[in-house]
């Protein structure tokens, strides 16, 4: 972008140079910077609002520390855009999200900036706090940093981290970017508490009163819920923090940089763990995000001047949406349904269920364990709960998978969202391990649909079980399946046959459906829409099986330990010795890219399939060619 637009940021390459720009001109600095970011995300989409909302924030943390030889973690990372262009990533702002280009999240790899790669939420303070001690081990003078916003204090994690911190005597500072918006609107008893200490009488409390501790405090949560109530005493901003160890120092306004500036300058001389409270404003200095922080925190490409537009022709829907019209039908008709989701309203297609089922829409926050021990409590009262949930945050519950919900054998339906490959959020947000993690959970089912239609057909069957049942699905739409009216399922553990052919047969689990069924037609082959990862349909494979000369197993999820794995153990259990050629996911972790250019390099698409099948079969091919 031009340097006549943005003629101060284009001299800053890296932290030092913004550490030579004097005082007063930091705020010039920022709006450009601002502007910058702006121009950038406008092109190559992005998160904006959270971006938007830490750029005085970055300025400051990188004129007043070292870095990168002092640490600063950011959690989840999305708001890192900032930090990017003022650490030599400028000039590459235009390849975000791309293959080959940008990350979207910090990445050790990218820059020695990106102190610890984050994009999933709350680990910041844990791993900030081994930097601080790791430096202390080794007798090095560094600061560390984590940076958190108020949506990812909702996560159990970052209270064990804050209650190991507290007593680790190491100087780490935590940095509270309270925004009081996480992804979709914040929820719970904290964001409420940190709510009220915003307001006047609590600001005033914490300069008057400081150190003031409420003797006999109540637990965390029923002192969020009753601090206004409160008659004996005064409790002040600094009472959460400060028992778990912390100097508390705060709340300060986020966009100031008077204030930013000389406060961490001070901070940066303190010993021991401190945790300051920083106020922002999320979409800050757009006003179209300030307004509608929620569309704006992932908007996709827009035009700066008239904002997020409705495309002309209707997209068609999304698996996401799919699910939502799903959940509203199911619960309109089943009144045990309820839907629960640990903060991902929006991306999970329950806005309309939220507004039409208020009393059974639970978002627990960002809670993934909590929200899956949560659905089993419900279960054990006779609830029917559904659990809308990306594939790559349930693993973050994989203990309450088990333990809470598998074992006692519960009938909750988990919706698997962002099944595969995710495209530009890279390999922390692919659901590329969910077939092969649930698999080998006893009482657990994964179906797989291949369409929109047959997505909707399956969790209706997956809610008619009285055991645990996975429906996993990708990102985005599908082929544009008509959907059919009302919430007859299809039967439980089968599959179908979908074309006859002869010598191969392709098994595809999921949406590989289509691409596979383009393959087979230039090879002659079968092909089997297999829809259940587990319970296999071992009456149709074993047919199938005793009816070609070599099988090919197609998923978008990891080879290893997914559906191939489970035909070759069938078939081992059954003695059928049968060449099986496994299509999946490389054992490795693939970076962001287009979805379909990223399935192609994958050699997953149609012309990918074709090519691996010539490849190990060419012996059983010939013939069919010589025939055709």
């Amino acid at each position: 972008m031009s340097k006549d637009k943005y003629p101060l940021l284009h001299t800053i390459n890296d932290p030092q140079d913004l550490r030579d720009v004097p005082r007063a001109q930091l705020r010039e600095l920022s709006d450009e910077l601002r502007n910058y970011l702006l121009d950038s995300v406008a092109q190559t989409t992005g998160h904006l609002s959270s971006n938007l909302g830490t750029v005085e924030l970055t300025v400051a943390l990188h004129y007043v520390y070292n870095t990168p030889e002092d640490r600063i973690v950011w959690d989840v990372g999305h708001q890192t855009y900032p930090h990017k262009i003022l650490t030599g990533r400028r000039d590459r702002m235009a390849t975000l999200r791309q293959l080959g280009g940008l990350s979207g999240f910090p990445q050790r790899t990218e820059s020695a900036y990106d102190t610890f790669g984050t994009a999933h939420s709350s680990t910041s303070i844990s791993a900030a706090l081994g930097m601080a001690l790791a430096a202390k081990h080794k007798g090095e003078d560094r600061r560390v940093v984590a940076v958190i916003g108020d949506g990812a204090m909702t996560a159990g994690m970052a209270f064990e981290a804050l209650n190991n911190a507290g007593i680790a005597d190491t100087n780490l500072l935590v940095i509270l970017n309270d925004n009081d918006m996480s992804i979709s609107p914040p929820v719970g008893a904290l964001n409420r508490y940190l709510a009220q200490l915003m307001s006047g009488r609590f600001y005033t409390a914490a300069k008057n009163a400081g150190k003031t501790v409420l003797k006999g405090a109540p637990p965390l949560f029923e002192l969020a819920k009753r601090i206004e109530e409160h008659a004996k005493g005064m409790v002040v901003p600094a009472t959460l923090f400060e028992k778990f160890g912390f100097n508390y120092i705060g709340p300060i306004d986020g966009h100031d940089l008077d204030s930013l500036i000389p406060t961490l300058e001070n901070i940066k001389q303190l010993e021991g763990p401190q945790f300051l409270h920083v106020v922002t404003k999320k979409g800050k200095g757009y006003e179209l995000a300030e307004a509608d922080p929620v569309t704006y925190h992932f908007p996709g490409k827009i035009d700066l001047a008239v904002g997020v537009q409705k495309p002309a022709v209707a997209p068609k829907p999304t698996f996401s949406q799919v699910f939502g019209h799903w959940l509203c039908d199911m619960a309109e008709a089943d009144p045990r349904l309820v839907g629960i989701t640990p903060a991902m309203r929006e991306g999970s297609g329950m806005v309309e269920f939220h507004k039409r089922f208020p009393d059974r829409y639970y978002d627990v926050g960002i809670a993934e364990q909590h929200a899956v021990t949560f659905a089993a409590g419900m279960a054990c009262e006779g609830l029917k709960p559904v659990v809308a949930i990306y594939s790559t945050f349930l693993q973050r519950a994989y203990d309450q998978l088990i333990h809470d919900v598998a074992i006692q054998n519960l009938p909750v339906v988990f919706a698997l969202d962002r099944s595969g490959l995710v495209g530009a959020d890279g390999a922390t947000h692919a659901g590329a391990y969910d077939i092969a993690f649930l698999r080998c959970i006893p009482n657990m089912s994964v179906a797989c649909p291949s369409d929109e239609n047959e997505c909707r057909q399956l969790l209706s069957t997956a809610f008619a079980q009285n055991h645990p049942v996975a429906v996993r699905y990708p990102r985005g739409a599908g082929i544009g399946a008509v959907q059919q009216p009302g919430l007859e399922g299809l039967p439980f553990g089968k599959g179908e046959i979908r074309r006859q052919g002869k010598g191969i047969a392709i098994l595809a689990f999921g949406t590989l459906l289509h691409p596979a069924l383009e393959a087979a037609q230039a090879l002659g082959a079968t092909v089997v829409n297999m829809r259940w990862a587990k319970p296999l349909d071992t009456e149709l494979l074993l047919q199938v099986a005793r009816n070609h000369q070599a099988l090919v197993t197609v998923e978008e999820g990891c080879a290893m330990g997914g559906a191939g794995s489970a035909v070759l153990e069938a078939l081992v259990a059954a003695g059928m010795a049968l060449p099986v050629l496994q299509l999946g996911l490389d054992d490795t972790f693939i970076e962001h890219g287009d979805p379909a250019r990223l399935l192609t390099l994958q050699g997953l698409d149609a012309a990918g399939i074709q090519a691996s099948i010539t490849r190990r079969f060419a012996e059983l091919l010939a013939p069919v060619a010589r025939a055709a």
